[in-house]
């Protein structure tokens, strides 16, 4: 795990960013602010009330002298704020809406911040649902051009190995657009930590073992994201073992670009997708970092609420490192 943030840190060395938390009066979010900021890769932006914040760090015994802190009421660009909320909206919510919304909903104002360039990413979901993480930056820092929807990636971590694991965290049931997009994402993702994208598209079918609408939207989706991405490294419809397993691969699919070493798995489904990054970090004894949101102009990532001062700082350094591979 430590070569994994290894690498993203060296990328960070030279290219130091800021990151908004919005949920700037939770425990956790001040702890992983004050060792970010000790440790100099990424500066916290925290958003509030700065007499709030402090007084909520002292009784804490946090240090958060080295983070940026915004509050709403006091920001000195709030009007042009407005003004960019107003016209990226258009015409779905006024002035007036605008101004309260910004300054009681704290992900819409980070989410503003990041889309003013005035912070590279935000993190945010300690507190509050995903989809009051997730519905600011599809409203406000939308998908990339060409990109039509957001999706959700493990990096899924045990000693030397390290796989990318995707849709597990947003996409229902995705069609072959979708899956195809998801794949070109999630191979960038990779390179983000370091991996070789190998990437297979996973099914209940093997080349054609079976036929159903299920597997035929698996090959299709192969066939969109190897137009779009000529050079990557791509084969399917492949089960599991036969993309992992170099000795299945060979009985199964031996003229496979693939060889059983596929380091990126694009699951058919959430459901699949969700059950099986679960599967492999509670028997497999992988770590499971994530979920990693990609596909978006700008970063935003979520954390479960159920997280620790550690995923928040690891979840952190992950945004700005994706701010540094835009």
């Amino acid at each position: 795990m430590s070569d994994l943030f290894a690498t993203l840190k060296e990328n960070l060395k030279n290219n130091h960013k800021e990151v908004v938390f919005p949920e700037s009066l939770d425990e956790r979010i001040l702890a992983a602010a004050s060792r970010l900021a000790e440790d100099g890769y990424v500066t916290p932006v925290l958003i509030g009330d700065e007499e709030e914040i402090a007084k909520k760090a002292k009784a804490l015994d946090i240090d958060v002298s080295k983070s940026k802190i915004v509050d709403p009421n006091q920001y000195d660009k709030f009007d042009e704020m407005v003004a960019a909320f107003v016209e990226r909206r258009k015409g779905k919510v006024s002035e007036e809406d605008a101004k309260e919304l910004l300054k009681k909903e704290n992900n819409y104002f980070g989410t503003m911040l990041v889309y003013m360039n005035e912070a590279a990413g935000l993190v945010s979901g300690a507190v509050h649902s995903t989809a009051d993480t997730v519905r600011p930056a599809l409203q406000i820092i939308k998908t990339k051009p060409g990109v039509k929807r957001t999706s959700g990636v493990f990096i899924m971590v045990r000693g030397e190995e390290k796989y990318v694991f995707a849709d597990c965290a947003i996409n229902i049931t995705p069609d072959e657009e979708g899956l195809a997009e998801i794949a070109s994402e999630s191979a960038k993702t990779a390179k983000l930590f370091g991996i070789d994208p190998r990437v297979a598209m996973l099914s209940f079918s093997t080349k054609g073992s079976a036929k159903s609408p299920e597997t035929e939207k698996v090959v299709k989706a192969l066939e969109m994201a190897k137009e779009a991405n000529p050079n990557l490294v791509i084969d399917g419809e492949f089960q599991f073992d036969a993309a992992f397993v170099p000795s299945v691969a060979e009985k199964k699919a031996p003229d496979s670009v693939l060889k059983g070493d596929a380091n990126v798995f694009i699951f058919p489904s959430l459901e699949a997708g969700n059950i099986g990054y679960k599967i492999a970090q509670r028997l497999g004894n992988f770590d499971a970092v994530g979920p990693i949101l990609q596909g978006l102009n700008q970063p935003v990532n979520d954390l479960s609420r159920g997280c620790n001062v550690d995923d928040v700082y690891k979840l952190a350094l992950i945004t700005a490192a994706q701010s540094v591979s835009e």
